[in-house]
């Protein structure tokens, strides 16, 4: 290959994928009520218009997926002026709610543009200069919260040991031996809620913001996930966007099904979907 079109190439990796067909718009309703909305049995629910997201095999970056296990998802919106909240449900056969070595875990995420008033940036969670807020909630961290987390017989009824190095070391001693948690990834410490708030500028830049403001609950019942993801509409996180009644931006979807082994970067993808934040109601009154 000659330079000239190796240079092609790599422009054609980094640059931000052209969008797909267009799919219709997911309309944020505005519902009654104040705080988050992060039940998926909530009845405000049924204020919202479903709408199918077909979703994409992520076959763009290392490592592919050839052919995704969910290939649809219903989402609903909603908002009540303070807080915006998606419902995203579908079929899975298999409840994949642990990690281990050789398994994964269900999960599923929604992106938004930071910069709401700019055209959207890459879907594939962003490019340099085009900053996207990710909420990824993860069936594990879903199981910690609701059953505690497992211990090591728990997760593998055949291991033993006889002592732990926390257990006869300092704690600075005993750092590098803890793995995650000794290099302090936020991801390895315990959460309050099963949705990590982060950001990104492109592939491998995703990182799980400071302050979490993003919450939500997920309920798998019958091969069928059911999945509330809620944040504050406005706050001060100068990563995340600032979403206004009456106003329009776009919105992504990824979700992986760990029972197909998928994880990173193999996944499904949807390309940006137009987003209407529906106005406020009209004042008691008002003509």
């Amino acid at each position: 290959m000659t330079v000239r079109g190796l240079a092609l190439v790599v422009v054609m990796l980094s640059a931000p994928p052209a969008p797909a067909l267009a799919q219709p718009a997911i309309t944020a309703v505005r519902v009654s009520g104040a705080g988050p909305i992060a039940d998926p049995a909530a009845r405000v629910w049924k204020d919202a218009r479903p709408v199918k997201v077909a979703m994409l095999a992520q076959t763009v970056t290392l490592p592919n997926l050839a052919e995704p296990a969910v290939k649809e998802l219903s989402v609903r919106a909603v908002h009540n002026g303070g807080w915006i909240a998606f419902l995203i449900e579908w079929t899975d056969a298999t409840l994949s709610d642990r990690l281990l070595v050789d398994s994964f875990g269900d999960q599923v995420a929604v992106q938004l543009p930071v910069d709401v008033k700019a055209a959207p940036p890459s879907p594939m969670m962003g490019h340099v200069g085009g900053r996207v807020n990710i909420m990824q909630w993860r069936a594990a961290l879903q199981h910690d919260i609701d059953k505690g987390a497992p211990s090591i017989k728990d997760l593998y009824p055949h291991a033993w040991t006889d002592v732990y190095p926390d257990e006869v070391l300092g704690a600075t001693d005993a750092r590098p031996y803890a793995g995650a948690l000794g290099i302090e990834n936020p991801v390895s410490r315990g959460v309050a809620s099963p949705v990590l708030d982060q950001m990104a500028e492109g592939w491998g830049s995703m990182t799980v913001k400071p302050d979490q403001h993003a919450l939500g609950k997920g309920e798998w019942k019958e091969g069928t996930w059911r999945v509330a993801i809620t944040r504050p509409m406005v706050s001060d996180d100068v990563n995340a966007p600032r979403l206004v009644p009456a106003t329009r931006t776009a919105v992504a979807f990824a979700v992986w099904e760990g029972g197909h082994r998928e994880v990173g970067a193999r996944k499904a993808w949807s390309p940006w979907i137009p987003l209407v934040i529906q106005a406020a109601p009209p004042k008691a009154g008002a003509r």
